[in-house]
């Protein structure tokens, strides 16, 4: 250990020589997640697909969820576009509410996810129009996949740490979701670009759900480093 008492002398010994304090450790006590963190990453997907789901009730039978994309509920012109656009800015709080309380995770991670989480908000301010495309949801939208995607690979720490922020995990998880996100650029133009951005839209607002829910108890999910790793 690196201190307590010297025994029968009642003096505080100092760090034992040769020890040395690894930057980044995951500490339980201090990691511990605010129960309102737990509320908001599981309001996430449910608003997201909620409000794809209630939005696309309302729009005329011309639309098609497999061809035809989660921000076309929100365009100008579309149908109760409020609804849509509602789910998006909700969502986008959510984000950054949970990479606030996502104290587990490696900070570079939750910035990563709260940027996600901002752009997200600015695909809600800046619709598509009628007709044509707007540049500025583009950049928003974008940025808000790319940043949702990417932030898992961000946020791993050195064991022990919950199962899903190690580096295998959260290496895997960037993978996962920059493939979505590369199957829905692929589709931009295609006849499943609907379904592959709510594939990739999906998979991302589930994974923060993920990692909060597996280190709600960090006595049970940690994760111990391997024998000879360093």
């Amino acid at each position: 250990m690196d201190g307590g008492y010297i025994r029968g002398s009642g003096r505080r010994r100092g760090p034992l020589r040769g020890s040395k304090q690894r930057v980044g450790l995951y500490d339980p006590a201090v990691n511990r997640l605010p129960r309102w963190t737990v509320a908001s990453a599981v309001a996430a997907p449910v608003l997201l697909v909620g409000g794809w789901t209630l939005a696309e009730a309302r729009q005329p039978p011309g639309y098609n969820p497999i061809r035809d994309t989660i921000s076309a509920l929100a365009a100008r012109g579309a149908t109760d576009r409020w609804v849509m656009t509602s789910a998006l800015a909700g969502l986008g709080a959510y984000y950054v509410i949970t990479a606030l309380g996502l104290r587990p995770a490696g900070r570079p991670g939750r910035v990563v996810l709260a940027g996600g989480g901002v752009a997200t908000l600015l695909v809600a301010a800046f619709p598509q129009p009628v007709r044509g495309n707007s540049i500025w949801h583009t950049v928003a939208a974008t940025v808000a996949f790319v940043s949702l995607g990417a932030w898992p690979a961000f946020a791993a720490r050195h064991r022990p740490c919950p199962r899903l922020l190690t580096r295998t995990s959260s290496t895997t998880a960037t993978v996962v979701l920059l493939g979505l996100v590369a199957w829905f650029a692929a589709e931009i133009h295609g006849g499943h670009r609907g379904l592959a951005e709510r594939a990739a839209a999906g998979a991302q607002a589930l994974w923060p759900l993920a990692v909060v829910l597996t280190t709600r108890d960090p006595s049970q999910s940690l994760h111990l480093r391997s024998k000879g790793e360093g």
